[in-house]
């Protein structure tokens, strides 16, 4: 299986621009499976609700989506896209995934980072996989990363690879902890961060590049540097996410003790 990410800096508010952009991209390479960035089709840096309302789609039937999956039918392949969707009044930062059938999916973020609690709604779906390409793939969007039952969740539900859109902007962090998550779980994790700088509301936003692609070892097959524009592709073999064990004795969740995983109270 040939998995690939796009990392780009998205013109805030030209949809037609970043998906042609895109298209760019996915026409240079081959894969079965592409990431592309957190909200890439519109930018990150809403200066009111009002505005991202002006900019969100519903989800399958907005032009975006339709784009991705005319994209993905004429080159054969599953495209995972962060976009914000909106569904009647709920504003969602979301991820769709579309393949060469059409739309498959949806994942709305559960963990909303900084300023985006003033804008979307938490999304309120579990963390469920979905068949790509003769491999589980589990979605996450950007602040996810900071929370290991997201990504646990995802790999006790068969998940092997993890499609991560971001928008990262703490520099190392992100990339630092899908290391861990993949290492963790025993899966891929393809990582598909945006560069360059938004400065919309007076807070400036630097956002971070370095997209990676990581082993079950943890281990980065291919990443990109903090600033350019790029697609990158690797080959995997998704049957290695299925092998949890650490040595003759020792399985990574067959080891698991839930019974003692009990939630402190915070004082």
């Amino acid at each position: 299986m040939r998995v690939g990410y796009v990392q780009f800096g998205p013109a805030f508010g030209d949809k037609e621009r970043n998906l042609a952009r895109v298209g760019e991209f996915l026409g240079r390479e081959q894969a079965d499976l592409w990431v592309l960035p957190e909200l890439f089709s519109t930018g990150y840096q809403f200066a009111s609700r009002e505005e991202l309302a002006e900019l969100a789609e519903p989800v399958p039937k907005g032009p975006t989506t339709q784009r991705l999956a005319a994209l993905a039918r004429e080159l054969g392949c599953h495209i995972v896209a962060g976009l914000a969707e909106r569904a009647g009044k709920a504003l969602f930062n979301s991820a769709v995934l579309v393949g060469p059938r059409g739309f498959v999916t949806v994942y709305r973020k559960i963990h909303l980072f900084y300023r985006e609690r003033e804008l979307f709604t938490a999304g309120n779906v579990p963390f469920t996989p979905v068949e790509v390409a003769g491999a589980k793939v589990g979605l996450l969007v950007c602040y996810d990363h900071f929370f290991p039952e997201a990504a646990r969740s995802l790999a006790l539900a068969g998940a092997e690879v993890l499609a991560h859109p971001a928008n990262l902007v703490m520099p190392g962090l992100g990339q630092m902890t899908m290391r861990v998550r993949a290492l963790e779980n025993r899966v891929f994790a393809v990582t598909a961060n945006r560069v360059g700088e938004e400065n919309r509301t007076g807070e400036p936003l630097r956002f971070t590049g370095l997209s990676q692609i990581v082993s079950p070892k943890g281990e980065v097959l291919v990443s990109s540097g903090e600033q350019g524009e790029e697609a990158r592709v690797v080959e995997i073999e998704p049957s290695l996410a299925r092998n949890k064990r650490i040595n003759a004795l020792n399985d990574l969740f067959s080891d698991r003790r839930p019974e003692f995983y009990q939630a402190l109270t915070r004082p």
